[in-house]
């Protein structure tokens, strides 16, 4: 996975590189896949990216890491989790702008209670913040016309991480 990412990366970085030396945008360019003028490069390397899916699938891995490290009473491991999980969100944001607005409360307001109430280290208040974590998660998804995805608190232990 890190290798297609990366190999994406150098993609984009070539096709910027190539368009700021260009000023001839009917050019065509001989790649393997990504397409021969930049119109076509610049929406095949967009569409390999995703939409608000792709940070979704992040954000559903680390919410489940989250919980089980505030189960676990590891602290740091939660921080991390829950800053990796909030930067998946605002990245899904630059792909997909009009969902900010659907999560603004969430991500202003729910998240840094969350992560005060990690950086209190109380195993029981934890346990409540992240009740209204999660009922916040849904509360978006029927924003965004989604109610059928119910995110729920975590019953099966799916890291391997343990503390």
């Amino acid at each position: 996975m890190k290798k297609f990412a990366f190999v994406l990366f150098a993609g984009m970085m070539a096709v910027i590189v190539i368009s700021s030396c260009q000023q001839d945008t009917e050019k065509t360019y001989d790649t393997r896949w990504a397409g021969e003028t930049m119109e076509e490069i610049l929406n095949n390397i967009e569409d390999q990216f995703g939409g608000f899916s792709q940070a979704m699938k992040e954000v559903s891995y680390r919410y489940n890491d989250l919980y089980w490290a505030g189960m676990d009473e590891n602290w740091g491991y939660a921080e991390y989790q829950l800053d990796k999980l909030t930067d998946a969100i605002l990245k899904g944001f630059v792909r997909r702008p009009d969902r900010e607005a659907s999560a603004a409360q969430f991500v202003n307001t729910n998240i840094p209670r969350l992560m005060e109430t990690i950086e209190n280290g109380d195993k029981d208040a934890f346990v409540e913040s992240f009740d209204r974590y999660a009922a916040s998660c849904n509360t978006c998804h029927e924003m965004e016309d989604v109610a059928f995805i119910q995110v729920i608190i975590p019953e099966e232990r799916t890291t391997v991480v343990r503390f």
